[in-house]
């Protein structure tokens, strides 16, 4: 019995210093959490940050276009310049088809096989020039399963049938079947001339990007009627937002790729109190961020602003649409981002106050750019200080804010020394 009553009492010693650890623990967890959470309440460690106003807006893209337009146009359009190439003054452009074209390529077709076939058929050709043209047309079918750009494989498909061409002519000159190959080949150039005195060629009248995607607001939406531009004008042209301009199969146009405008609705403080000549920042589709310039602020009867920005870069990027969704970023600023409530004033001047190895100090700081919450700062540098009247002595004290420094939140600057 006395052994028994012994283990029990043992156990139960157990089970006190068990809890006893257990509520020990425990309390120690709430306090390290109540410090965790009260420290930053108190203080802030400095951090390299960014601040900027920014607001989402609804764009019109403007440009400076001139659509190109032949006279067989019902004929259907082949590209010589690719959406996006760039062209000069009188290069060719695009063409238009000849009439019956499609008829004339079959027959140019068909005679290429008779050709094709009196050669195979022919033993008597060795003529080094002969192998040497096979060697080219080997190379170059072998290749063109590699070309995806439509325009480049017409281009290497003209290629392939000039070789042909020329094998054909010197296979008429070998083979005791001349006559008739050059009676093919002669065929065959009388159809190749129909065809070229057909098309129609089209060439750019001035510099620029070369564009199929007409949507007949080229002569509207241009630089030159910026007067005439109104928020309920632009809404009534019913565009949807993002949607891509469809090609046109019957012209093309040339884009000015040295500028780009931008017409947007705005009711923000930012656009009110905007100027002409004021430079923000325009961040696109692609996220890419470019500089853009006010050109034109229009105030509307029910107080919003319509602003025309000037691009000079990311043009190529709108080629494709008409009406956007951006970002208009008025003002970014980047440094020493602090709350403002660790921001006191005393005597028209701002002030930090310092807390290092438990010893306050204040410090006196320049505030860059104020946010809704925060703030980005500097210190100051000695021309500044004289400006303000400090003394040499002063300014050889004065102590200056650094990068992860500690501060404090709520300020009393009175207990400050």
């Amino acid at each position: 019995m006395k052994k028994q009553e012994i283990k029990k009492r043992k156990g139960l010693n157990k089970s006190i210093i068990l809890y006893i650890l257990l509520i020990t623990i425990i309390i120690y967890i709430l306090y390290t959490i109540y410090l965790l959470i009260k420290q930053p309440t108190n203080i802030f460690t400095i951090e390299e940050g960014q601040l900027y106003q920014e607001e989402t807006d609804i764009g019109y893209v403007i440009r400076k276009e001139q659509v190109i337009k032949g006279e067989n146009y019902k004929n259907g359009m082949e590209q010589i310049k690719s959406e996006g190439e760039r062209a000069g003054v009188n290069e060719d452009i695009f063409r238009y088809y000849s009439n019956n074209e499609e008829n004339l390529k079959k027959k140019v077709a068909e005679l290429d096989e008779k050709v094709q076939e009196v050669m195979t058929k022919d033993n008597s050709l060795f003529s080094s020039d002969m192998k040497l043209l096979e060697n080219q047309i080997d190379e170059k079918v072998l290749n063109i399963s590699n070309i995806t750009d439509t325009v480049k494989l017409e281009e290497y498909k003209k290629e392939i049938n000039n070789l042909i061409t020329k094998k054909s002519k010197i296979a008429g000159d070998l083979s005791p079947k001349g006559s008739y190959l050059n009676q093919l080949i002669k065929e065959r150039k009388e159809y190749e001339n129909q065809l070229n005195s057909g098309a129609e060629y089209v060439k750019a009248p001035i510099s620029g990007i070369v564009s199929y995607k007409v949507d007949g607001l080229e002569e509207t939406l241009t630089p030159d009627n910026f007067g005439e531009l109104s928020k309920e004008y632009l809404e009534k042209l019913d565009l949807k937002t993002g949607k891509i301009v469809a090609t046109n199969d019957e012209c093309g146009k040339i884009i000015d790729n040295f500028t780009c405008y931008i017409a947007t609705v705005s009711s923000s403080e930012e656009a009110k109190q905007a100027q002409v000549g004021n430079k923000v920042k325009v961040r696109l589709s692609n996220n890419v961020e470019t500089i853009a310039e006010i050109t034109n602020l229009i105030k509307e009867d029910d107080g919003d602003i319509l602003i025309i920005l000037k691009l000079n870069k990311q043009i190529e990027e709108l080629i494709n649409y008409r009406k956007i969704s951006f970002d208009l970023i008025w003002w970014s600023e980047s440094g020493l981002k602090v709350p403002n409530q660790a921001i006191v004033e005393e005597n028209g001047l701002n002030y930090v106050v310092r807390s290092r190895a438990g010893y306050l100090s204040k410090i006196l700081i320049k505030v860059k750019k104020n946010g809704e919450k925060y703030s980005i700062i500097e210190s100051y540098d000695t021309e500044d200080l004289k400006e303000y009247g400090f003394s040499n002595e002063q300014i050889a004290s004065y102590k200056k804010i650094a990068i992860y420094d500690e501060i404090l939140l709520q300020p009393n600057l009175e207990k400050i020394q």
